[in-house]
């Protein structure tokens, strides 16, 4: 009798513990379930976090030209503001060794985005890679997927640039490119040479090596290009601004030369009728 309920009793501690330890299991099989719930919560919600915080939407890119500063685009950038059409929210300073120095502001979209580059006499490889390193931290640290590019004179040029040979997915798209009074033929001017002698104006030079190897280039499809120039530019003639038709599809592009030959070169960005061709084209 002692014997049956000796095993009766073991029998009985045995199913306590297969219980206690089912329960055990169970606990940690939900534990982990939670966890695992939680990680993918953290993996979705915080790229997104970043996105909604600075909320930049497609924001418009300028970047100024040859020896251009960041006093090149700051009064179109102040009209753009007063009309209610935006506001800049990030200004980048890149240094000649593409370190990036970033100025975020609070504010309103369209959003703008201010690019500087130190070495303003760059060759346009040099300045492209450093506009691709302000654009790849764009896309990294504010989550911005897609651009508007707006250059002057040789920040049109390199923007195009950048709009043909980074389309890496580390790199934002572009998805309108704006050029003004970029000499795509060169400039024409054997006076302008005799004054500048850097990497640069070596590059701005008609038949130069850096021209002829965008005009070999393959412009992607699906992006609109508007190309404004002025019969009054004595450093970017028309027929030079013209030259954009060698890189860009004739179905791709828009162009306006604007017959005023008071309209000079570096007049083209502090110009109301440029400022309402750029609104009118982005939006």
């Amino acid at each position: 009798m002692e014997g049956r309920f000796s095993i009766i009793l073991s029998s009985y501690k045995a199913c306590i513990y297969k219980r206690r330890e089912g329960k055990f299991l169970k606990k940690r099989y939900i534990i982990l379930l939670l966890l695992m719930l939680l990680g993918s919560i953290f993996i979705l919600y915080v790229p997104n976090k970043v996105k909604s915080e600075y909320n930049l939407g497609v924001p418009t890119v300028f970047v100024h030209g040859y020896k251009g500063t960041y006093n090149s685009f700051t009064n179109l950038l102040d009209r753009f503001e007063a009309n209610g059409w935006g506001e800049k929210r990030i200004v980048y300073y890149v240094s000649s060794d593409g370190r990036i120095h970033d100025y975020y502001t609070e504010g309103s979209n369209p959003a703008y985005i201010q690019i500087i580059l130190q070495n303003n006499r760059a060759s346009f490889a040099n300045s492209t890679e450093w506009l691709s390193k302000a654009l790849r931290h764009l896309k990294k640290k504010y989550g911005v997927e897609t651009v508007n590019l707006v250059g002057h004179s040789m920040g049109g040029i390199i923007s195009t640039k950048y709009t043909i040979e980074y389309k890496e997915e580390a790199y934002p798209n572009v998805n309108k490119l704006i050029t003004i009074g970029s000499p795509f033929d060169g400039i024409y001017s054997e006076e302008y040479f005799r004054i500048h002698h850097d990497a640069a104006a070596e590059d701005l030079k008609p038949n130069s090596l850096a021209l002829e190897m965008l005009y070999r280039s393959d412009f992607p499809d699906r992006i609109a290009v508007l190309n404004i120039g002025s019969s009054g530019d004595a450093i970017s003639f028309p027929d030079s601004v013209k030259a954009i038709s060698k890189i860009v599809p004739k179905s791709q592009l828009k162009e306006v030369i604007i017959e005023d030959e008071d309209l000079g070169h570096s007049a083209l960005h502090e110009n109301t009728r440029v400022d309402k061709l750029i609104r009118t084209f982005l939006w």
